[in-house]
């Protein structure tokens, strides 16, 4: 019998037999452990619309479907999500196809030790040294496979270690990893916590060190690769009543890659953040110096594969249809410096500016300009290839990103609810490459206004109305599509059900032919931890991005149903 089942055994796949070990675990201890996890499903059947390059797949059909699941019990924990890719929707990388299990981990914790093997996510800081992490929209994942360690030895100190291969894509149905080897280690000391006579001191203090490295061979012939490549650095977080000030600042040795052209620089990445909040104030002032920090577990993969860091965007996260969609900026890893003020404050209730019920204003501006760099009297030829000098906020007057907005929201009274916004918004083309149509800088005024009324306890209408105009360049001609409009209306039915109607209009572009309406139509329901759409329409093609991260999205012209569950 034993023989026999070994046969069987041999029979099944590393992840049937992941599978199928997890579903023993769980059962066995269902009864006194804890079972959770969620499931999200997005379904698109496409057509034929030439008018937008819209075209249908050969399959007419395009599905994402993914599960997880996360066991714990007693200090054990485990989980896993399968994915399946039938194909895979639309923009999506096209490694990405079939179904099988994506990510899978067992492990222990308790007060003072947490240890995971299999897949994991984690982030040092602010992740300028390392972040993993899973953006599903962007169709982004980055998770390491290895082990990771976590300590706490006695209360305020923590200590992390990380040793694994990063997750490149998911090729039928299994997980690839990329060629490089990635090792980490960092620790953080709250001064606060760990020294009990500063407990209750008004200054909160923190500080974090990290180091990572990845190993990968010399696959070169001309030139000597490093195949250790480490970054390192610090940080500290300091809190005084209503003050907050943070910084993190990283090295990385010599990385010569396809990104940087195979140069030995070193690179740097440095964030500095300070804020001030009160009762109906808040402000940030933000700061970030980058240059050559570039940094993947493989050296010749580009766009956004295996990249090992994380460096986050300085510049207000947007939200409305044609502000987040047609002008967003991407993060250059190669370097950038930029600056982000931050402003929201809330004039009194009951005054005579505030109204009855308060008026809320905000200001935020954010600008991005290429680093100063100083040629060393060669080129990139020389025989140390490192021909470039660079300092930390040097900055150049090559400007790649400007945005400055306001935006005031008023309570009318118990049902209106009113929101007005101005955006002007710049942007390098010929480094951000959002656009096949423009060339130079594009310079946009973007207004919109919303309304939200409440009907009853259970109905509610929103409406938004979005213009964007795009200045002319110097010959007179119309850069970019031109000057775009947006329509939204939003009815809600409280708890469970809405419909809402989207329409893009590109009616300034200079093609009259593609002087197009991209309408499409949504309705959904909500119940509980379930949630269900389903929309009809266009969508044009261009970036969609989160946090400086980006993937480009075509146009598409169809039906799309999602499902989400949680359990």
């Amino acid at each position: 019998m034993r023989n026999i089942c070994m046969k069987k055994l041999r029979k099944l796949s590393k992840n049937k037999i992941v599978l199928v070990v997890f579903l023993l675990l769980s059962t066995a201890g269902i009864g006194q452990g804890n079972l959770t996890g969620n499931i999200e499903s997005t379904f698109q059947y496409l057509n034929d619309d030439p008018v937008i390059n819209a075209f249908q797949p050969p399959s007419k059909g395009l599905i994402n479907s993914y599960m997880n699941v996360f066991y714990t019990h007693s200090g054990f924990k485990a989980g896993m999500r399968v994915e399946s890719y039938l194909p895979r929707i639309q923009g999506y990388p096209n490694r990405f196809d079939g179904t099988g299990i994506g990510f899978r981990y067992v492990g222990y914790v308790n007060q003072k030790v947490d240890v995971t093997l299999g897949h994991f996510y984690e982030q040092f800081g602010s992740g300028l040294s390392l972040r993993t992490y899973e953006d599903r929209a962007l169709g982004y994942d980055n998770a390491l496979d290895g082990i990771r360690l976590i300590v706490k030895p006695t209360k305020g100190i923590q200590i992390k270690g990380v040793y694994g291969n990063q997750r490149l894509s998911f090729t039928n149905g299994r997980v690839v990893n990329s060629d490089g080897i990635v090792r980490a280690i960092d620790a953080e000391l709250s001064l606060n916590e760990a020294i009990a006579s500063i407990k209750d001191f008004p200054l909160e203090m923190s500080f974090g060190g990290s180091f990572v490295s990845k190993f990968q061979l010399d696959d070169d012939d001309n030139l000597v690769l490093p195949e250790n490549v480490g970054a390192y650095g610090g940080r500290v977080k300091l809190g005084y009543k209503k003050l907050r000030l943070d910084g993190e600042y990283i090295l990385k040795e010599q990385d010569p890659s396809i990104d940087n052209g195979k140069v030995y620089n070193y690179g740097h990445a440095c964030v500095l953040n300070f804020g001030y909040s009160t009762k109906g104030l808040g402000l940030t002032l933000s700061a970030k110096s980058v240059d050559n920090m570039s940094f993947r577990s493989d050296r010749n993969k580009e766009l956004q594969d295996v990249f090992i860091n994380y460096l986050p965007a300085l510049n207000k996260t947007h939200t409305y249809n044609l502000v987040a969609t047609l002008y967003p900026y991407a993060t250059q890893p190669l370097g950038e410096v930029a600056y982000q003020f931050d402003l929201i404050y809330t004039i009194k209730k009951g005054s005579k500016v505030g109204g009855k019920y308060g008026t809320t204003l905000g200001l935020n501006a954010s600008t991005t300009y290429r680093p100063e760099h100083y040629l060393n009297g060669g080129n990139v030829n020389d025989a140390n290839r490192v021909y470039y000098r660079s300092k930390a906020f040097d900055r150049s007057d090559s400007l790649y990103w400007r945005d400055i907005n306001v935006n005031v929201t008023r309570k009318v009274n118990k049902k209106l609810l009113l929101l007005l916004s101005y955006y002007n918004i710049t942007i390098n083309n010929d480094v951000a490459k959002i656009s096949n149509d423009a060339t130079g800088i594009i310079s946009s005024h973007i207004a919109v206004a919303e309304a939200s009324y409440k009907i009853n306890a259970k109905h509610n209408i929103r409406i938004e109305a979005q213009g964007l105009f795009v200045n002319k360049k110097s010959d007179g001609t119309i850069n970019d599509k031109g000057n775009w409009a947006t329509t939204l209306i939003e009815y809600t039915v409280s708890p469970h059900y809405f419909i809402s109607f989207l329409n893009q209009y590109n009616y300034g572009n200079p093609d009259e032919e593609k002087r197009v309406n991209y309408p499409n139509v949504s309705a959904g329901y909500i119940h509980e931890s379930t949630r269900f759409m389903v929309s009809y329409g266009r969508q044009r093609a261009g970036l969609f991005c989160v946090g400086g991260v980006c993937r480009f999205v075509p146009a598409n012209n169809g039906l799309t149903i999602s499902f989400t569950q949680s359990f």
